[in-house]
């Protein structure tokens, strides 16, 4: 997955975030802070992974599937890769 190397410092910095997201999360918890402060932590660590599995879904798709001379076997295999990641992220 070349792609993702040509864009790996700017996934890297986002899964960062996150983890300072998940770690604020665990500070709250810990702090015993109110259900609705927990909740709006855990709402912005969703939001920011979905925004990752975005991108990555998007990167494999142009590289994958979308480019221009991939055989038809190269397009096949990236779509169903892809329809395998999107069926389990979305159970």
């Amino acid at each position: 997955m070349s792609h993702i190397h040509n864009n790996n410092a700017d996934l890297i910095a986002r899964v960062r975030r996150i983890a300072g997201q998940v770690a604020a999360v665990e500070r709250e918890l810990t702090a015993e802070a109110s259900c609705d402060k927990v909740l709006h932590l855990v709402a912005a660590v969703r939001g920011a992974v979905n925004g990752l599995v975005e991108e990555i879904i998007a990167d494999h798709l142009e590289a994958h599937v979308a480019r221009a001379g991939l055989t038809d076997e190269e397009r096949t295999k990236g779509a169903d890769e892809l329809l395998a990641v999107i069926r389990r992220y979305s159970k």
